[in-house]
């Protein structure tokens, strides 16, 4: 059963679809799939209006870029060209006017009173449609080109409950008040105005760690997970789920992210994938990928190097929908009956994806009960 505020300006909140959608990706080069396909995401601004307005005209309830500062070198230079998340969802909030607007970013990058400024600003350019997804910071490199050496992993969530917290206080605090955070102390804080959404807009954070999912339970609505199949991801969302009502009272929502080939049949399906990964894939681009998430990857992972490496290509990790319309219902309904409440989708060709999405996959999850007619 879906979780539904009827009073929300939020889609993702006020949406009683049973399985909610968002589109992830649209704002960095090549999207999701690491591969040199002439169809993927350029990065063009007429590009991202265009995917965001046909995506809410066909009733997803979101769109979730990535943060994003360099590529991974290779062949294809996977997401080096990319579109800042919070100017991005500005932009999109004036041009649309049902579908929730994400900035994702990496918390090290941006003081809390900025941040809760322009959050507060996107919510009012936006009528409330605004969402943040917060990242602890994951990669060095990125992270090193702002001046400060990365934190240790367990640091960066201590600093992200500082940070959220701060921003919390500027949200719903009226006038001026004095903050002694750990690490952002702020005397005489303020700020007007408040974001239209309240106490504060829709908040997601992609905890799988113990320490990440601590800070999902206590501060978001959503938690973004990302698992090798669907036994785990049910267990990921049970879990999450227990700590968020068990340690801090709470009801949290968890989304999971898929990619979709859906051919006439299974084998074309296949056939694509083995194409844009196999023939046509950045394998050193992912190489350097796998490195930042686990250092001299291949040693570490040995036999399982080379599909960690295949599914980041094929979809940045995320869980394969890949076969006829019918199979993929069939996968979209083991999310749901695992306990997802919403997913994360992409596609090699996005605009292809979501018009094939629109006529053929949608009337089966009507049919199936995973959306509204």
């Amino acid at each position: 059963m879906a979780i539904i505020d009827e009073n929300s300006t939020n889609p993702l909140l006020s949406s009683a679809n049973r399985l909610k959608l968002g589109i992830f990706g649209v704002n960095v080069s090549s999207g999701c799939s690491m591969t040199d396909m002439p169809e993927t995401i350029k990065v063009e601004w007429d590009e991202s209006v265009r995917i965001a307005q046909l995506a809410e005209s066909i009733g997803i309830e979101a769109m979730v870029p990535v943060a994003r500062w360099r590529g991974m070198g290779g062949s294809v230079n996977f997401n080096h060209r990319n579109f800042d998340p919070f100017t991005w969802a500005a932009g999109l909030s004036a041009v649309t006017s049902r579908i929730a607007l994400f900035s994702t970013f990496h918390i090290p990058t941006v003081h809390p009173v900025r941040a809760a400024k322009e959050v507060a600003t996107i919510d009012h350019i936006s009528g409330g449609r605004f969402c943040l997804n917060m990242v602890a910071g994951w990669n060095d490199k990125e992270i090193a080109m702002f001046g400060a050496p990365q934190k240790d992993h367990d640091e960066r969530y201590d600093v992200a409950d500082d940070w959220i917290s701060l921003c919390k206080a500027l949200w719903s605090t009226d006038g001026t008040f004095d903050y002694d955070g750990p690490y952002y102390p702020v005397a005489d804080a303020y700020s007007e105005p408040k974001p239209v959404q309240a106490p504060a807009p829709v908040l997601m954070s992609a905890g799988n760690s113990p320490r990440g999912q601590h800070f999902a339970a206590k501060h978001t609505d959503l938690n973004f997970v990302v698992a090798r199949d669907l036994e785990t991801v049910g267990d990921a969302v049970k879990g999450v789920k227990q700590l968020a009502r068990e340690e801090y009272d709470r009801d949290i929502q968890v989304f999971g992210q898929a990619y979709i080939v859906c051919r006439e049949t299974e084998k074309e399906a296949q056939d694509y994938v083995d194409y844009y990964v196999n023939q046509q894939g950045d394998w050193e681009g992912v190489r350097n990928l796998l490195d930042v998430l686990i250092p001299n990857s291949q040693s570490a992972l040995g036999d399982d190097w080379e599909a960690m490496a295949a599914n980041m290509i094929a979809g940045y990790g995320a869980l394969p929908l890949v076969g006829t319309k019918e199979q993929i219902v069939e996968g979209l309904q083991g999310f749901a009956d695992a306990g997802v409440d919403g997913l994360t989708l992409s596609w090699v060709d996005y605009e292809a994806g979501l018009n094939q999405f629109r006529d053929d996959i949608l009337p089966l999850m009507v049919q199936a009960g995973l959306r509204e007619g």
